[in-house]
């Protein structure tokens, strides 16, 4: 198999593991190459170090991402659209995305190899904005989020489905975000938690200044616009972890993207034995 490998060195304490996980995967595969930002952490090899980190269909049959979910966001950039499907080691911390304990690296690179996995196909969300802001990469695994900028004052989002008024929501910022991202920064500002494969779209505000505005489950063949208040000062918009500062002038037109990114998954619940163990249900001395 020929595997990419992607990761990040958060803390120096992380090194030790970064290393270990470096050194399984050289002497499982013989095709062994490294993303830019990787090789900067040092250790690899140089003449399998990626010119390009955008990557194109068939280049590899996977891409390894060591790290937390952030690293996994980085790496959904990396594979775009070539249907490369990821595989997250977590040597990070939560990881919803990077499923696989580093503990178990050795069983799932097996397992990897035999090809006794499936890959869960995520849905995307996209951004379109005057301008095209974020040019190629105006796509998203978890939300596009739009905020304050300041810390004085909410800003006034109005919010439309498919042209139709929803609302205004006076806030900190508003997040639309996918059924992989419902574990992210939605769970935070209060948004349920929604399964992957069920075409859907949450609108969570952030501290909103009316409490009776709570989250939105809408289906994902809707197209979300949104325009911020004229008066407000320049806000924030993200897109997972790419941010950008816009003017109150600017349009953002939200929609399902035409393509999926693909996710390496070990069992039939993988997705629901990390939930469970990451949100810590069950966890009670009556069970």
């Amino acid at each position: 198999m020929r595997i990419a490998v992607h990761g990040r060195l958060r803390f120096d304490t992380d090194r030790p593991k970064l290393e270990s996980v470096l050194n399984v995967l050289n002497k499982k595969f013989e095709s062994v190459s490294y993303t830019r930002s990787l090789a900067e952490v040092g250790g690899v090899q140089a003449d399998r170090i990626l010119d390009n980190d955008k990557f194109q269909q068939g280049q590899f049959d996977a891409l390894v991402c060591i790290g937390g979910d952030g690293t996994i966001l980085e790496s959904v950039r990396k594979v775009g659209r070539s249907g490369i499907p990821i595989l997250g080691v977590n040597a990070g911390r939560l990881g919803f995305l990077a499923s696989t304990p580093f503990e178990e690296l050795d069983q799932a690179l097996a397992k990897l190899v035999s090809g006794n996995f499936q890959i869960d196909r995520r849905t995307l969300v996209q951004a379109e904005t005057d301008g095209n802001l974020f040019g190629e990469d105006n796509f998203a695994l978890n939300e596009v989020s739009v905020h304050k900028n300041s810390t004085s004052s909410m800003i006034v989002v109005n919010a439309y489905l498919d042209d139709f008024f929803l609302n205004t929501y006076w806030a900190d910022g508003l997040i639309i975000s996918t059924p992989t991202g419902s574990t992210g920064y939605s769970l935070s500002a209060g948004g349920p938690i929604i399964a992957p494969g069920t075409s859907n779209f949450i609108v969570t505000p952030i501290a909103p200044h009316n409490l009776n505005v709570r989250p939105l489950v809408i289906s994902d063949d809707r197209i979300i616009t949104l325009r911020i208040g004229e008066a407000d000062p320049d806000f924030m918009m993200s897109l997972d972890s790419q941010s950008v500062i816009v003017g109150p002038e600017t349009e953002i037109r939200i929609s399902k993207a035409d393509f999926e990114v693909g996710l390496v998954r070990f069992g039939a619940n993988d997705y629901f034995d990390t939930l469970r163990g990451k949100l810590m249900w069950g966890h009670d001395r009556r069970n």
